[in-house]
């Protein structure tokens, strides 16, 4: 019997493994037992990485400066050494491995890969590789239409008519970008019109299409990597398709009315099969079209980044949409984010510059980084938008996102300390001031969670039912009016569980409301006014994971003065309205509060975005940032754990060990 070393016998060790590293350390403990102890817990710190979305382990940082030590320690960035079983520093590291006999170049059967400084996991190495393969292909095709910048300007002209918000036009610099590649990204930060760009894009991409002779058009299918995610870029792609086509020539809405409009989900895309890793689209039988526009890409791991390539013929184009500042994937990579790495810079080559200017009529800034000779393939096919449409740059939610977004934390506490309009800071705690401190609810009403725009006003609106004998038309004009005074307020909240996470604020919330005679007294779980987050798709209603719907009485049409509740969720079109009863959603919680994981791809007037009392490795620049984005109009900060813990998060960056686009 193998006789494993003592952090290994016990299955728990100073550094929070999971049984399923440690699973993974005795394996490679019994496959190679004169292995140095080193290199086991190094492989056995590589996979337990993974858990905390890191696809390798960048050896050179864990002997530097610990900041790669395991288990997401909320103090990782005040660590100021390696470990204390590192022995020989990198060098040493380097030498264990190679002594192991387990971790090899990729093309064998080890299953750890040593690059360079970072050790993979060999299943993410190769996707990693398969990834900078496709891509490299796919920057390196000319696609037809760029053989026709004349062409190109006349239809970028025609759908950029009107005056620009900005300039340049990076909406438009965008556009002209994509039409040059066969791969191109499209990021920017919430507000700022990558779903409008997109639809131009493509109705111009329509339009060529038709000029060379394709009469049945291009074969273009759109996808997010989440339901909520396609159900969202599927309301913006029809808006946006209206919004253009009203003053559109008969080419131009010719060309629109070929842009599709349905979105799906990657996984139903690729063809996802239940209990199975399996799908049903790869290389040996790959997606029919020609185009595909991805949403959401922050949300793409590593693996369904390799599938979504794999699946996608050679000649097709494939664009990619997302924030490369929001939250990263919750499995392992940041794909977006490190394809997008020197997008804020630019890095245009002068034979690039020239082609944008010719091809679109607007002029990169003529400066370095701007425009850089040594700018690389990848740096050509990306365009940042930067001028916001959900909130002005210098209002108090664009003000206090621009400084976490830097990681500025004195001007973050500058801001705070005078909020501007549409940014307030609520204390809560022993030094919290107010009229209702002494009861402990003080904070419910200062951040606005029971206030005009909070939950009372969704109950005020539920208050204003039709008369039972109304017709239907009627009850779906009052859910559409319940749906939208949910979607104005939102509380969201850095971590799902404990007293300051979703779940406990969802108790407190609804028993406060309880209190204040809103909701009945009765522990029923579907009362009126309850809103209800999905929790998986169900494709037959119609829904998808991440819906909100308000249950809500409607009269029974078999028993007169007798109320059902049924639950209302938005319909596929602006004015339809679907009622689900609640036996068909097994699968839902309650969201008064929801985490801002949950939130990605959502948008409201006001939120309460609520911070948790004690550290927590969730807690960065990145979460908050997005937590703050997701509001129009005005931001409230919960601080239950002080300014201290607001500090240390804007402070705090994601750091998830890269090497998919530079091992």
């Amino acid at each position: 019997m193998t006789e494993f070393p003592a952090w290994l016998a016990f299955g728990q060790s100073e550094d929070g493994l999971r049984d399923l590293d440690v699973a993974f350390g005795r394996l490679l403990a019994r496959q190679a037992p004169r292995a140095p102890e080193l290199a086991l817990r190094l492989a056995v710190l590589c996979s337990a990485r993974l858990a905390h979305g890191h696809p390798c382990l960048d050896l050179r940082a864990l002997c530097e400066s610990g900041l790669d030590a395991p288990g997401g320690d909320p103090d990782a960035d005040e660590r100021t050494g390696p470990p204390a079983w590192i022995d020989g520093g990198l060098d040493g590291c380097l030498a264990a491995l190679a002594a192991a006999g387990f971790a090899g170049d990729g093309d064998g059967p080890q299953p750890l890969v040593l690059h360079g400084h970072r050790l993979y996991l060999a299943r993410y190495w190769r996707a990693g590789r398969r990834i900078r393969e496709d891509l490299g292909r796919r920057l390196a095709l000319e696609p037809p239409e760029a053989r026709e910048p004349a062409r190109i300007r006349a239809w970028l002209d025609a759908v950029f008519a009107g005056p620009a918000a900005e300039s340049p036009d990076w909406q438009k610099i965008a556009c002209a970008a994509a039409l040059l590649h066969g791969f191109s990204i499209v990021t920017g930060g919430p507000g700022t019109g990558k779903t409008t760009t997109v639809v131009r894009l493509l109705a111009v991409l329509q339009g060529l299409a038709q000029a060379r002779g394709l009469e049945r058009g291009l074969r273009i299918r759109l996808a997010a990597p989440t339901g909520k995610a396609a159900a969202r870029l599927n309301e913006s792609i029809a808006g946006a398709l209206e919004r253009l086509s009203a003053p559109a020539d008969a080419a131009l809405r010719a060309a629109l009315e070929r842009v599709p409009a349905e979105v799906l989900t990657l996984h139903r895309l690729l063809g996802s099969r239940p209990d199975t890793r399996r799908l049903k689209f790869h290389a040996g039988n790959p997606l029919d079209l020609d185009v595909l526009v991805v949403d959401e890409a922050s949300m793409m791991d590593i693996e369904m980044m390799d599938a979504v390539l794999a699946a996608l013929p050679a000649h097709a184009r494939l664009v990619l949409l997302g924030d490369k500042d929001q939250l990263a994937s919750v499995e392992a990579g940041a794909v977006l984010g490190e394809l997008c790495a020197r997008a804020e810079e630019g890095h245009y080559t002068p034979a690039q510059c020239r082609r944008l200017l010719e091809c679109c009529g607007e002029t990169v800034p003529d400066a370095w980084p701007w425009r850089d000779p040594a700018g690389t393939a990848l740096d050509q096919a990306v365009v940042m938008l930067r001028h916001s449409h959900r909130f002005q740059a210098d209002s108090g939610i664009g003000r206090f996102a621009a400084a976490v977004n830097r990681g500025d934390a004195p001007a973050v506490a500058e801001l705070l300390r005078r909020p501007p309009d549409g940014l307030s800071l609520v204390r809560v705690g022993p030094s919290a001031e107010g009229a209702r401190a002494a009861s402990g609810d003080a904070w419910l009403y200062d951040s606005g969670i029971l206030a005009e725009d909070g939950c009372p006003a969704l109950f005020r609106v539920l208050r204003a039912a039709p008369d039972p004998r109304a017709a239907q038309a009627d009850w779906d004009r009052w859910a559409r009016a319940v749906l939208a005074q949910q979607a104005r307020f939102q509380v969201l909240c850095a971590l799902r569980d404990g007293p300051w996470g979703a779940r406990g604020l969802n108790r407190r919330i609804e028993s406060r409301l309880r209190a204040e005679g809103l909701v009945p007294a009765a522990e029923d779980a579907w009362y009126p006014g309850r809103p209800v987050l999905v929790l998986r798709n169900h494709p037959a209603l119609g829904l998808a994971n991440g819906d909100i719907g308000v249950a809500l009485p409607l009269p029974d049409p078999e028993r007169e003065g007798v109320r059902m509740i049924r639950v209302a969720f938005a319909g596929a079109t602006r004015d339809a309205v679907r009622w689900v009863s609640p036996a068909r959603l097994p699968e839902v919680e309650t969201v008064y509060a929801l985490t801002v994981h949950k939130s990605q791809g959502s948008e409201f007037d006001r939120v309460a975005l609520v911070l948790p009392d004690r550290k927590s490795p969730l807690l960065t620049r990145e979460l908050l940032y997005t937590g703050a984005t997701r509001a129009r109009r005005a931001l409230a900060l919960v601080l239950p754990g002080g300014d201290v813990l607001l500090d240390r998060a804007v402070r705090r960056r994601t750091r998830r060990a890269g090497g998919i686009w530079n091992p």
